[in-house]
């Protein structure tokens, strides 16, 4: 027996290395020290010294289920771009400016070019972020895995000056939520999408739908929107207080967690619609709006707090980014025994309620 007869291909792998080393080659910083192809990725933390007390902050992220997606489309590439959106998104939302990452591609065979997609959509990803791909691993897992079946996950560093750091304590009465705009389901609630799209609605990713005026299967697989370089932009324009980034649980849950706990927010639906893919998904599985709320982004990607007073720029700012912004609502103080929609994800927080209709 050898290692390939057990279903380990090793020169297989080093076929994918070589094809995606090029666009390794283009997601990196000056700070990135050697090569690709070392056992440890090295960043040069020196360049930022002159902070007076930096931080470090983490994030670990993959893109679910929409992983089928792209393989009933057989596109990989988008996925990583999702892969960073997920990562380097939940770090800027601190105020931290991604500096690099690293990437986890589990396969049951390796195809090396199938490979190689998923990296070059991960390099495109970093460089659209403006961080580096410093190293990663794909490990084969026959038997484990189908021939056909992977997942990814990847890991993200970024820093934030001390002082600069946002979050809930910032968050006072009368702050104004400011709405950025999503590029469609991003990466959370596919499992539910896909449901009513393949078992419900009986489609084909190759069906074109009239609602998206593109097929299934390409507004499923429309990347999740990278607003890292934007928001750092924003935030040096801004005065902020919060972000945050609506990923999975949907718009409340996620609101909440970068609200202090004694103060809350009536969140408007009547100042934007949601983009064609959520009223298709409610419509073709009979999807209750509460439940569409606690699954998806319904067309919010982030949403950041700001003095009222500061309103009219931050929607000026985000706009010179190419990001589409609205005020949503305002901070007010919470009441007695009030729950909102959802309590916030991961622990203490505000009470996000959303009001009226969609527009």
């Amino acid at each position: 027996m050898s290692y390939a007869q057990a279903g380990v291909d090793t020169e297989a792998g080093e076929r994918a290395v070589t094809l995606m080393r090029s666009a390794i080659a283009g997601a990196t910083r000056p700070e990135v020290v050697g090569d690709f192809g070392g056992f440890a990725g090295l960043f040069d933390i020196s360049a930022f010294k002159t902070m007076d007390k930096p931080l470090l902050a983490t994030s670990t992220d993959g893109v679910g289920t929409k992983i089928d997606v792209a393989r009933r489309m057989d596109i990989h590439d988008t996925v990583g771009i999702d892969l960073v959106a997920m990562v380097v998104d939940d770090l800027v939302v601190c105020g931290a400016e991604p500096l690099f990452m690293t990437d986890y591609i589990a396969v049951g065979k390796v195809h090396p070019e199938r490979v190689a997609s998923i990296v070059t959509g991960i390099a495109r990803g970093c460089e659209l972020a403006g961080c580096a791909l410093v190293g990663g691993e794909t490990a084969e897992h026959p038997g484990l895995l189908g021939d056909d079946d992977y997942d990814i996950a990847g890991a993200g560093t970024g820093v934030v000056e001390a002082s600069k750091l946002l979050g809930p304590g910032r968050v006072v009465v009368g702050d104004v939520a400011i709405a950025m705009a999503s590029s469609g389901l991003h990466s959370n609630g596919y499992s539910l999408a896909r449901h009513v799209a393949f078992n419900i609605a009986k489609l084909d990713v190759h069906d074109h739908v009239a609602d998206f005026g593109r097929t299934l299967g390409e507004e499923l697989l429309e990347p999740t929107r990278i607003y890292s370089k934007d928001l750092l932009t924003f935030i040096k324009a801004v005065e902020v207080h919060s972000i945050s980034h609506i990923t999975g649980g949907g718009i409340a849950a996620n609101v909440a967690r970068v609200m202090p706990a004694d103060l809350a927010l009536d969140l408007d639906r009547s100042t934007w619609t949601p983009q064609a893919i959520f009223a298709w998904l409610q419509a073709q599985g009979n999807v209750t709006q509460s439940e569409a709320e606690k699954t998806f982004n319904m067309g919010i990607g982030m949403l950041a707090f700001v003095p009222a007073s500061a309103a009219q720029l931050a929607i000026v700012a985000l706009q010179v980014c190419g990001v589409e912004a609205w005020v949503c609502g305002e901070v007010r103080e919470r009441l007695a025994n009030e729950l909102g929609d959802a309590p916030a994800k991961g622990g203490n927080g505000g009470a996000v309620t959303l009001v009226g209709n969609y527009k």
